[in-house]
């Protein structure tokens, strides 16, 4: 096996088994960094071994058995004193895991137990990021727009308050799941997020990996909570984002916006069941939240035959609704160029520059001001604001599509 075929095989191990991997090694030993240390650890070794001995039968059970002795050795390491009867128990693992939660998955508990109400919001979504969706703290830190030394902390202070604080490794009993699901839907939004379009440059633009796994646990959470809205807006929100998946990256690498996709290569069956979710929300005359709206606004648009055939007063009047709710300046700015479609690209901009003091770092801000100002004839303006996107731009299918915008300019 060649050393392109070893790290082939170790990115495909990682992507499948990394947060199953995890969980495991979590609900046996019981401390979140023994795991994360011992997976790392089982992954570097499979890229020196596997390479000598081959690509085993099952990778997923090998890295299991490796991880395990890992853990193992570092507890012995730690405490040479170890007692060796609960050695003993370690090494053979023969009892089957306790029932502990409505659904028996090892990774939705892990996520429960990351995304605990005792931490922080942030916390949660960082921690969750890292040990299930296997981003590193780069990638976290741009999700978050802060320093990665801030995402390092803040994860390893929630391991720290997990041990302390002896928060269970368990899916909540069905009186606390109400409670506990918001914080879990933002950790599987930001997930899915970063699988839409990956913030490192080093990575392929879409992670169809950390799509597939936001969707699949996703799924999940709505067969515990089959009535929450929430949780049926989010599914139906990336359902009907990974619908245009495929038409998202051109042949020659770069991005491509929605007004210029190929509608026809959308994927029909995912897009009908996000909008019979949406369809299913509307019909409870439920007041909607920030999930049900956002799935409503990308219903429009995936009802679209054509960009020109867009509804876009629906859209603003969705964005005027959700704006209520979550003010964020992310919300205004995307409701912004909404606005250029309905009332013109001028009227757009007077909005997004309000928005500078908040959003000078943001890469999308720049990129939205230079459309708006191209639009309006500005040229000059416009490549100056391409400039500030590329160079803040992490992604090189998204850096790719500014530069050829900005080089269009006359």
């Amino acid at each position: 096996m060649s050393q392109i075929d070893v790290r082939e095989a170790v990115t495909r191990a990682h992507r499948a088994e990394w947060a199953r991997l995890v969980a495991v090694l979590t609900r046996r030993f019981g401390d979140l960094d023994i795991a994360e240390e011992a997976a790392a650890e089982a992954f570097a070794t499979a890229a020196e071994r596997w390479p000598a001995d081959g690509l085993p039968a099952n990778p997923g059970a090998w890295l299991t058995t490796t991880a395990n002795r890992k853990a193992i050795d570092r507890i012995r390491r730690e405490n040479k004193r170890y007692d060796k009867q609960r050695e003993a128990q370690l090494l053979s693992d023969d009892d089957p895991p306790e029932p502990l939660g409505a659904i028996e998955d090892e990774r939705l508990r892990l996520i429960f137990t990351c995304c605990h109400p005792a931490l922080a919001l942030e916390t949660r979504v960082a921690l969750t990021l890292r040990l299930v969706g296997g981003l590193t703290t780069p990638e976290i830190a741009r999700a978050f727009l802060v320093p990665e030394t801030t995402v390092g902390q803040r994860i390893t202070r929630a391991k720290a308050k997990i041990k302390a604080a002896r928060i269970p490794y368990r899916v909540p009993s069905a009186t606390d799941l109400p409670a506990r699901v918001s914080g879990v839907l933002a950790v599987l939004f930001l997930v899915f997020n970063e699988g839409y379009l990956a913030t490192s440059p080093g990575t392929d633009p879409v992670r169809q990996d950390l799509t597939a796994e936001a969707i699949r646990l996703t799924r999940l959470i709505r067969t515990l909570l089959p009535q929450d809205g929430e949780v049926a807006g989010l599914l139906a929100l990336m359902l009907l984002t990974e619908a245009r998946r495929t038409a998202r990256v051109s042949a020659t690498g770069e991005l491509v916006t929605l007004d210029e996709q190929d509608r026809g290569s959308w994927d029909a069956a995912l897009i009908a069941e996000g909008h019979r979710l949406v369809r299913e929300r509307l019909a409870a005359r439920v007041a909607p939240g920030r999930y049900q709206i956002l799935a409503a606004i990308s219903a429009v648009h995936t009802s679209a035959r054509d960009v020109r055939d867009t509804d876009w007063s629906q859209v603003v009047a969705l964005y005027d609704q959700l704006v209520r709710l979550d003010p964020s300046p992310i919300i205004t700015l995307n409701r912004a160029i909404a606005v250029a479609e309905l009332d013109g690209p001028e009227v757009a901009l007077a909005a997004v520059d309000r928005l500078e003091p908040k959003l000078a770092g943001y890469h999308a801000f720049h990129a939205t001001r230079a459309d708006l100002l191209r639009r309006l004839g500005r040229s000059q303006q416009s490549r100056a604001a391409y400039d500030q996107a590329i160079e803040l731009a992490g992604n090189t299918a998204e850096t790719a599509a500014l530069t050829r915008r900005r080089d269009q300019l006359g």
